[in-house]
């Protein structure tokens, strides 16, 4: 530059600079050029479907109070170059303020009939404006994520008894933008693995023209085993990521014959059953199998308890044994024999009946002898093991003279392992137990021996005189009250006694006077006589005593 430009510029600023100073001195404030005012409207980002990736929606307002966005319009451009415009997007009616293009009218290739020349990824210009006429515009956006989504069809060849090789295959596509269509995604490796039972390592296949890989195969594959395929990508015509596990379920056994037998149905406490069986190969003229697994052990319903079952070995002629013992607190209905090969196949299922009685146990309620000749006990049967409630068990009330031997039902009922039982029979006394009779569910069980006992007790010797009595005159009436103990009939002092009147006639039999028995077991008893009828004594027991038998009545005439 030139010294007097220099110099020229430098004048110029001087005089400015004081002719502001000059214009503040004065009170005159200074003016900025005018900026322009920001636009009330607002645009937020432009997000792909990741679903229908030929849509996409942005979301448009103004804080304004009674304006409303009215019109957003987007540009679609490759770098520089736009390759769609879309003069107005629609606004969903399900969210104000939020416009977008639908599944109903996607973006396509133009292959498809669309605008857009190839896959990739788009810049998107947005600009909107509101009901006053304001505008505003937000460049760059969102990106159009135009790409194909990849999706994976994965199987598995099913692997047999002579050959238990299984080979993954499938196919890898990709759903296009717009269309939907499905389009082969070529020459892609895709990883594959089996993960169970242990993991190895990742095999890579290559898809075809049409999408299609095949794996290298997988030696000894067993039913179970999971494979996983998946894939990954991220370019300008693919973008995601898929994965698919497939377990091996098919595969082709081969059929044997097996027959086995139980030695018992039953299997008590202590007790075992052993099942014995052959194995044959029907499909080589019921050649003897030797050095197969089988499984044998309780079931119920007939699904074998492999946890309780064990595992044999067929010998040279195909036979095998296996013992089953009684196991307390499980419900067993049947014994079943399976295969320890998974290629290997029964044809039809191999077991039998077998019940396991659990053990249990008897616990006594309350238990009492009425002075009526009744007794009424209570027990409770309880699975030893197993809480589960059992319903409609056979339980009896047993009697025995001594506690040991020559034991009689006297009451039976069906009680359950959850409610107590009540029971009642006539009985003199004696030694008293519960007694549930083996079934499939219980074993024998009793509870422990009670006994119960009462003073049996009598009214000998009756009179009533004088015979025949004065009308309104006192009539007398004597007895004895005994008791049997110490093995023979003995005096009982001081029981309750009543005396009883029935009049001629009369089916009623009526208290007329009470008193108690001497040391001797004498009883005397007065009442006025006033018409025919007849007399007697009655003892109606206490806490140890039965009632006495009804004596012989004496009949008195009254004149």
């Amino acid at each position: 530059m030139r010294s007097d430009l220099r110099r020229t510029s430098a004048t110029t600023l001087a005089a400015a600079v004081a002719t502001a100073l000059l214009l503040g001195t004065a009170g005159t404030p200074a003016q900025a050029a005018d900026a322009p005012a920001p636009s009330p409207v607002s645009i937020g980002p432009a997000v792909t479907d990741d679903q229908q990736r030929g849509i996409f929606h942005v979301a448009a307002w103004t804080d304004v109070p009674g304006v409303t966005v009215t019109k957003v319009a987007v540009t679609i451009r490759k770098g520089d170059t736009v390759v769609a415009e879309i003069p107005s997007l629609p606004e969903y009616s399900w969210v104000k303020g939020r416009f977008g293009l639908t599944s109903a009218d996607p973006l396509k290739l133009t292959e498809d009939g669309g605008t857009l020349p190839a896959l990739g990824r788009y810049s998107l210009d947005v600009t909107a404006t509101d009901s006053q006429g304001n505008t505003g515009t937000r460049t760059d956006a969102g990106t159009l994520d135009f790409t194909l989504k990849p999706q994976l069809e994965f199987g598995l060849s099913t692997p047999g008894w002579d050959d238990r090789t299984t080979v993954p295959s499938g196919t890898l596509t990709g759903v296009q933008p717009g269309s939907g269509d499905l389009v082969p995604i070529t020459g892609r490796s895709v990883d594959i693995r089996r993960i169970t039972p242990e993991a190895g390592p990742v095999q890579s296949a290559v898809t075809t023209e049409t999408g299609a890989f095949t794996g290298q195969a997988y030696t000894v594959a067993r039913p179970g085993d999971d494979f996983r395929v998946a894939f990954a990508e991220e370019s300008e015509e693919v973008h995601g990521s898929v994965a698919y596990t497939h377990t091996l379920y098919s595969v082709r056994p081969h059929t044997v014959s097996v027959q086995a037998t139980a030695d018992r149905v039953r299997v008590l406490p202590g007790q075992q059953a052993v099942v014995t069986g052959r194995m044959t190969d029907p499909q080589n003229g019921g050649t003897p199998l030797a050095g197969q697994q089988v499984q044998v052990g309780p079931s119920w319903y007939s699904t074998l308890m492999s946890g309780f079952a064990k595992t044999v070995t067929t010998d040279a002629d195909g036979r095998f044994t296996a013992t089953i013992p009684a196991l307390p607190g499980l419900r067993v209905d049947s014994w079943a024999a399976v295969p320890v090969d998974p290629y290997q196949s029964f044809g039809t299922a191999v077991g039998g009946r077998l019940v396991m009685p659990q053990e249990a146990r008897i616990i006594l309620g309350s238990r009492v002898l009425t002075n009526e000749g009744k007794v009424t006990a209570t027990g409770t049967l309880r699975a030893t093991y197993d809480a589960e409630a059992y319903f409609d068990e056979p339980l009896y009330l047993e009697v025995s003279p001594d506690g040991r031997t020559g034991w009689r039902r006297i009451a039976l009922s069906t009680a359950s392992n959850y409610y107590a039982t009540t029971m009642t029979a006539a009985s003199r006394g004696g030694y008293y137990r519960f007694r549930h009779p083996e079934t499939d569910v219980f074993a024998g069980t009793t509870s422990a021996v009670f006994r119960l006992a009462r003073t049996e007790a009598r009214v000998i010797g009756l009179n009533a005189g004088p015979e025949p009595v004065a009308k309104g005159g006192t009539l007398t009436t004597t007895a004895t009250l005994q008791h049997y103990t110490g093995g023979a009939w003995r005096a009982y002092g001081n029981g309750a006694v009543a005396l009883q009147f029935l009049a001629k006639g009369s089916t009623t039999w009526r208290n007329v006077a009470t008193g108690r028995s001497a040391s001797t077991g004498k009883v005397t008893l007065k009442a006025k006589a006033t018409v025919d009828g007849s007399w007697r004594i009655r003892y109606w027991g206490d806490a140890t005593h039965f009632h006495a038998p009804v004596a012989a009545p004496d009949y008195v005439d009254v004149r």
